[in-house]
């Protein structure tokens, strides 16, 4: 041991998974927050805000795309690891960044279309919101790039120290 805590960050990538998760938690804690007041406001003030649903979109597309970009970098994320796993170890490696590199992929696809859609949308307003419309695809857009990042991460560490999961 150096007397580092064992749960500091590592690297970069551990520090940004961090930022990451904690944005995500951010975001569904201001979820519940949000979803709190409308129950409040519409049963004890009779007055629902208009604003609610367009926030909450904003909000669980936020904690969504945060949490599964967190989740690549953490090895969370949704795998068939059987063919793996019963794989030699030289196979076992190229089926693992084969792997991170289709979630690079997916991760570029959800960035693109979702900056594509966020910018299509930008200038309509949203219902009863003072932001755009197309606002919940923007942590789409960043949490795409994110598991980018984190797909070539996985890879790169892959190469240098031999992790494999």
């Amino acid at each position: 041991m150096t007397g580092e805590s064992a749960s500091a960050p590592r690297s970069g990538f551990d520090r940004l998974a961090a930022w990451t998760v904690g944005v995500a938690a951010t975001a569904l804690a201001l979820l519940v927050a949000v979803q709190g007041w409308q129950v409040f406001a519409r049963y004890v003030l009779d007055h629902s805000p208009g604003w609610v649903e367009p926030a909450t979109a904003v909000l669980l597309t936020g904690a969504m795309s945060f949490g599964a970009a967190a989740g690549v970098h953490h090895e969370r994320h949704f795998a068939f690891t059987l063919l793996a796993d019963a794989a030699p170890p030289s196979l076992r490696r190229a089926l693992f960044i084969a792997t991170k590199g289709l979630i690079a992929l997916l991760g570029a696809g959800l960035a693109w279309w979702a900056t594509r859609l966020f910018l299509d949308g930008a200038d309509v307003r949203a219902a009863g919101a003072p932001f755009p419309e197309s606002l919940p695809y923007a942590p789409v857009a960043v949490g795409g790039a994110l598991m980018v990042v984190f797909a070539i991460g996985r890879c790169m560490a892959t190469r240098t120290h031999g992790e494999s999961r």
